[in-house]
C-alpha cells in the first residue's frame, strides 16, 4: 500500500471535529485505500478497532441497507454496543437513497465521527450544503503521482531507471490498481476502458439520466481526444451537424458538466491577465488520468505535449493550486497556479527542439512583470533557464513534492 500522506494531512485537522469528512474523486482513484489510511492513522491515536463500523455500499452485502431509514436503524443497534466514541466509515455513499438525512441524524444524535467517500461532486456538495448547512468539508483524491506511481514500480522493477519509469507512466497514467495487472500494457488497457465503461455508465449515465449513449461518447471522445485544447460548445454542435446529429452547445455543456461531477474531466477557465477578468470563451479541458484518455482514445490520437501539459495540470490540483489558463494580449500561459495568495506560471512543451520552439515558450512568461516564479518544463535534460524563467525536465518538476513515505505494496 502506498501511503498517500498528502491526503491524510489533510484529513488530520478535521479528526475528532464535528464535520463530515467527504472524501470524492473519480471512480477506482483509491478513495477506499484512503478510508483504511485513516483508520490506520486513528490506531496510532488509541482508538480501538472496536470503534470502526465500515460499509462499502458497492458490496451486495450491504445491500437491504440502501435505504436512510433501514440505514439508520441498523447503526442505532450497533453504536448501543459500543462504549465511546464511534468513528464511521461509508464507501460510495451514493448508492444509500436519501442517505444525507441519515447521515446528519447520526452526526446530531449519536457520538460519532463520519468519513464518507462518493464519486459524484453533484451529489456530495449540492445536497450535502443543503442538508449539514457547512458541517462537512471536502477531500478531492486524485490517480496517483508519477511519485506514487513510481514507488509501487519500482517494488516490482527494481532496477528500473526514474526517467524509464516516467515512460510508462506517460503510456499507462496512474490508476492505482495497475500494479496488481503489473503494469502489463494489454491487461493495463482493457482495465481502464473497463473504469471508463463505469464511470460513463454508473455516474453519468444513470447519476443524469442519460439515455442517447451514442451522443455522450461521441461528447466524451471530442473532449479526450482534444485535452488541452481551446473548447468551444458551439463549434462541437457544427461538427456534429455535418455528422447529421443536431445537437443546441446547451446540451453538449450539460453532458460535459455531467462528466465534470462524475470527476472524469476538470475545466481551466481562461484569465485575462491584465484585466484581471475571467473569460468565459475557449475554455480546456482535462482528464482525471491521462492513461484512461489513451485506451479509450488509441495511444496515437493524444500528442505527446498534450498528455505532458495534462500530467502537469494534475500534479498542480494535487498540490492545492486554482488554476487559470493565462491571456496576455495575443499570447497564452499554459497555466497560472493561485495558491494562498501566492502565484506560479506555467508553460509545457515535449522538447525544446528548435530556437522557434524556444521562443514561443519563454516569450508570453517574458512580458510578465511580477515576481512570481516562472517555469517552463519540458524533457529536455539540458537546462535553458533565462532571464529569470526557470526551465525544469518536467520528470524532475513532478518528483519536487513526493506524496509518500516507502511501504510495501499489499
Amino acid at each position: 500500500m502506498v501511503r498517500r500522506n498528502v491526503y491524510i494531512e489533510r484529513v488530520l485537522p478535521f479528526i475528532d471535529k464535528d464535520l463530515i469528512k467527504v472524501i470524492t474523486g473519480i471512480r477506482r482513484c483509491g478513495k477506499s485505500v484512503v478510508l483504511g489510511l485513516i483508520q490506520e492513522e486513528l490506531i496510532t491515536q488509541g482508538v480501538k478497532p472496536g470503534n470502526f463500523l465500515s460499509f462499502n455500499f458497492e458490496d451486495m452485502e450491504y445491500a437491504p441497507l440502501c435505504t436512510a431509514q433501514a440505514l439508520h436503524d441498523h447503526l442505532k443497534k450497533k453504536i448501543a454496543g459500543i462504549k465511546g466514541k464511534v468513528y464511521l466509515f461509508f464507501d460510495e455513499i451514493q448508492e444509500v437513497a436519501d442517505w444525507e438525512k441519515c447521515v446528519n441524524s447520526l452526526r446530531v444524535s449519536f457520538d460519532t465521527d463520519i468519513y464518507i467517500t462518493g464519486s459524484n461532486a453533484a451529489l456530495l456538495s449540492g445536497e450535502l450544503a443543503t442538508y449539514l448547512a457547512g458541517r462537512y468539508v471536502e477531500i478531492t483524491i486524485y490517480p496517483f503521482s508519477f511519485s506514487e506511481f513510481l514507488e509501487l514500480y519500482r517494488f516490482q522493477n527494481p532496477l528500473i531507471t526514474e526517467s524509464e519509469a516516467f515512460n510508462k507512466y506517460i503510456a499507462l497514467g496512474g490508476m492505482p490498481f495497475l500494479h496488481n495487472l503489473q503494469f502489463e500494457e494489454a491487461a493495463s488497457n482493457q482495465y481502464l476502458k473497463d473504469v471508463y465503461n463505469s464511470v460513463v455508465l454508473k455516474d453519468i449515465m444513470r447519476r443524469n439520466n442519460i439515455r442517447d449513449v451514442d451522443l455522450l461518447e461521441r461528447i466524451i471522445l471530442y473532449v479526450m481526444s482534444n485535452t488541452g485544447q481551446p473548447f468551444s460548445a458551439t463549434s462541437l454542435s457544427k461538427f456534429l451537424k455535418s455528422e447529421n446529429r443536431t445537437v443546441a452547445p446547451e446540451t453538449i455543456l450539460n453532458y460535459i458538466k455531467a462528466c465534470e461531477n462524475a470527476f472524469l474531466f476538470y475545466r481551466a477557465r481562461r484569465q485575462d491577465l491584465k484585466g484581471k477578468k475571467i473569460l468565459r470563451v475557449n475554455e480546456k479541458y482535462y482528464i482525471a488520468d491521462h492513461g484512461l484518455g489513451a485506451a479509450v482514445c488509441g495511444r496515437n490520437a493524444i500528442d505527446i505535449n498534450l498528455i505532458l501539459e495534462n500530467i502537469v495540470y494534475m500534479e498542480l490540483r494535487r498540490r492545492g493550486y486554482s488554476i487559470t489558463v493565462g491571456k496576455a494580449d495575443e499570447k497564452e500561459i499554459e497555466f497560472v497556479g493561485e495558491k494562498q495568495g501566492e502565484r506560479i506560471y506555467v508553460q509545457v512543451a515535449y522538447l525544446l527542439a528548435s530556437p522557434d520552439t524556444i521562443a514561443r515558450e519563454f516569450e508570453p512568461l517574458l512580458d510578465i512583470r511580477d515576481n512570481y516564479p516562472k517555469y517552463v518544463l519540458s524533457m529536455d535534460e539540458f537546462n535553458f533557464s533565462r532571464e529569470g524563467i526557470i526551465h525544469r525536465n518536467v520528470r524532475e518538476w513532478v518528483m519536487e513534492i513526493s506524496n509518500t513515505r516507502p511501504m510495501p505494496p499489499c
